[in-house]
């Protein structure tokens, strides 16, 4: 069958209102998922209160291999879009393994900016960061973490008390990866 043809099946598929079939389809996906199908789980988490298959597309996100699938995942944590499952996009980053060095900024601003939960899966994504990072981010990184004390709940000091540690001292390999 021709790609784009499946990629619009499977989008298609992933507007039915049976768990069953939503399941098969997510399971699917694992072995034949594009762009625009992540988009599509990202958009059906996003809409459904069916937990199982809540549950499946988190298992799925969790457990991505390609660094490409990281782009996703950050533009979906930005989009405002789905706030609502901000918090489980942020837990799947540090769940797959991924690299999100890039993003460091980003990982920063959600730690000190969100509730206490979704900081912590924030923090724990960059305390799984590995690779080369750029001196001057860093130190501006923790500038930031360092201002924002000032004004710090008990638990969210206490992440910056640590974050401001992992910060320099990120590994430049992972020691979860073979990469």
């Amino acid at each position: 069958m021709d790609s784009d043809l499946k990629t619009k099946e499977i989008l298609n598929n992933l507007k039915s209102l049976d768990s069953e079939f939503l399941i098969e389809t997510i399971e699917q996906i694992r072995e034949s998922g594009n762009r625009q199908i992540m988009e599509g789980l990202v958009d059906l988490l996003h809409t459904t209160i069916d937990l199982e298959v809540r549950s499946s597309i988190l298992a799925l996100l969790s457990e991505l291999k390609h660094q490409e699938s990281a782009l996703l995942l950050i533009e979906a944590i930005k989009n405002e879009k789905y706030l609502n499952v901000r918090k489980d996009l942020i837990c799947c980053c540090w769940q797959n393994g991924l690299n999100y060095i890039d993003q460091v900024s980003l990982f920063v601003d959600l730690t000190i900016t969100e509730s206490f939960q979704t900081a912590f899966e924030a923090f724990t994504v960059i305390e799984h960061m590995y690779g080369k990072s750029d001196d001057l981010v860093i130190l501006q990184e923790c500038k930031k973490i360092e201002a924002a004390y000032q004004n710090a709940t008990k638990e969210k000091a206490y992440l910056y008390n640590e974050l401001l540690t992992i910060l320099k001292d990120i590994p430049e390999k992972s020691q979860f990866r073979n990469d």
